[in-house]
């Protein structure tokens, strides 16, 4: 399918508003995101169920060219097979009308989309991890959202109400007038929006083509280098030298009292069971729902915290450095998983990357295996081994002292010069890339051992091991041929 390409000098942006709707409307909205479920399910089993004949005809021997045909998963294929099977099969034919078209066409795209990646995928043709063929979506874990792209979809002119096909008009718990404004002035058209429920409420986002308002940063010249950890969650430093921390709020560790606490009522009251049909109780969804206003919580502090990290840096310099950190590795320590899930990594680099680019800043990602910490600020000597649990940095080539996070977030905000190097060159045709190449000692840029002992069996000693006259010593410290420095 053709993707949507907004006009020039526009861009497509989301307007998000929480909703306070009525038992009715609520019921409603379960309804619809209910029939987009069913509909996905219904494409998933009609298109797969063609794929286990086939090979169930091949285990019969019959030929190639009289198997079973392919059933094809294009959204119009899907749309038209769903609008005859709604009148016939049972499962449809009592409820389809009660919810409006969009709902089963939400669910129908859904499917084209996960056996298109599914397609790619197998065929190597798309990032990421190999994906799995489309599975159906449970009724107890799949996440209530459906999406609206034709019909009555308008903000109400008081601010505080929204217009939906099929739902009505609702009341939104915030005002909108930020995109009421926009409307009226002619400078934004909806283009679509979906409903979904998470953090324990209802939420409509609009997809909205807006005129470009380039938001202009405070400092478009400076640079700012972001050494993002545990103990500190941000250290910036920028390109005037000076360094500022922001210290790590632990929403979920201040939480986990209260959180314990609310599980241990959670599991003293009558849960539902799977296995023997049983209901939850009452007072089990009672004790549920005060635990999970707990979850919600830490999630809205988390995120707002954060967004008011990013959106500081982004409306203040021009250049942001930020490492490029592997959280799904980083996720597998399960001494630290908690901590960096909790500090939002990953999320941090997201709002970094599409902030700057709305502002017109420049983002760079230093390599995943540059060594920020390792490196002297100083005098770029860079260091082979630097535990973790060493948080002052010592260079042995010209004794500077230094914190850690500091030192690494000096690093960082020095790529940006190395980086507009690289970029504009020294003004002569053809010379691009000017960065000289840095020397670094075996191991410097990675998590591993200086001196790997052999694998090979040796002669006279049994599985390879090493003498200890055999050993050779650890790699020292070697100088840069330049310093990674912005100051002399």
């Amino acid at each position: 399918m053709k993707k949507f390409q907004p006009q020039p000098g526009f861009v497509v942006q989301a307007f998000r508003f929480a909703l306070d709707p009525n038992a009715t409307q609520e019921h409603a909205l379960r309804s619809h995101c209910g029939a987009a479920r069913a509909a996905y399910n219904w494409a998933v089993g009609w298109v797969t169920a063609s794929w286990w004949q086939r090979k169930a005809e091949a285990t019969y021997g019959i030929p190639e060219a009289e198997l079973t045909q392919w059933r094809p998963w294009s959204l119009p294929s899907l749309r038209k097979e769903f609008n005859q099977a709604k009148r016939t099969d049972l499962r449809f034919v009592s409820w389809w009308e009660e919810n409006s078209k969009e709902a089963y066409n939400t669910g129908l795209a859904n499917a084209a989309a996960a056996f298109d990646n599914y397609a790619k995928s197998k065929q190597g043709k798309r990032k990421g991890k190999r994906l799995g063929m489309p599975r159906f979506k449970s009724k107890r874990k799949a996440r209530l959202a459906c999406r609206f792209t034709t019909g009555t979809i308008r903000v109400e002119s008081g601010g505080r109400h929204v217009t939906l096909p099929r739902l009505g008009t609702i009341r939104v718990h915030e005002p909108t007038d930020k995109l009421l404004v926009k409307v009226r002035a002619g400078t934004a058209r909806m283009l679509s929006a979906t409903v979904r429920h998470e953090r324990g409420r209802w939420f409509v986002s609009f997809s909205v083509e807006v005129a470009r308002e380039l938001q202009r940063v405070t400092r478009p010249d400076a640079a700012v280098g972001i050494d993002l950890g545990i103990k500190t969650l941000a250290v910036l430093a920028d390109s005037a030298g000076e360094i500022r921390t922001v210290a790590n709020p632990r929403h979920l560790a201040a939480a986990l009292k209260q959180l314990r606490r609310t599980s241990r009522t959670v599991s003293r009251r009558q849960g539902p069971d799977r296995r023997t049909g049983q209901k939850a109780s009452k007072r089990w969804e009672k004790a549920n729902a005060a635990r999970n206003r707990v979850h919600h919580r830490v999630a809205n502090l988390r995120a707002d915290a954060l967004h008011k990290l990013t959106t500081a840096v982004t409306g203040e310099y021009g250049t942001v450095v930020v490492e490029d950190l592997n959280v799904a590795g980083m996720l597998r320590n399960r001494r630290l998983a908690r901590h960096i899930a909790d500090a939002g990594f990953g999320e941090i680099h997201r709002q970094l990357t599409y902030k700057t680019k709305r502002n017109g800043c420049r983002i760079v990602a230093a390599d995943r295996w540059y060594p920020s910490s390792k490196t002297c600020s100083g005098c770029g000597a860079v260091k082979a081994k630097l535990p973790l649990h060493i948080r002052t940095y010592e260079c042995d080539a010209c004794g500077r002292v230094i914190d850690r996070d500091d030192n690494a977030a000096l690093n960082l905000v020095a790529l940006a010069v190395l980086a507009a190097a690289a970029v504009t060159g020294t003004g002569v045709a053809g010379d691009q890339d000017t960065a000289p190449a840095v020397s670094k000692p075996r191991g410097a840029d990675q998590k591993t051992r200086a001196t790997r002992t052999c694998r090979k069996a040796s002669t006279g000693r049994a599985g390879g091991a090493t003498l200890p006259h055999q050993r050779q010593t650890e790699t020292r410290d070697r100088t840069q041929t330049e310093a990674l420095t912005l100051w002399s």
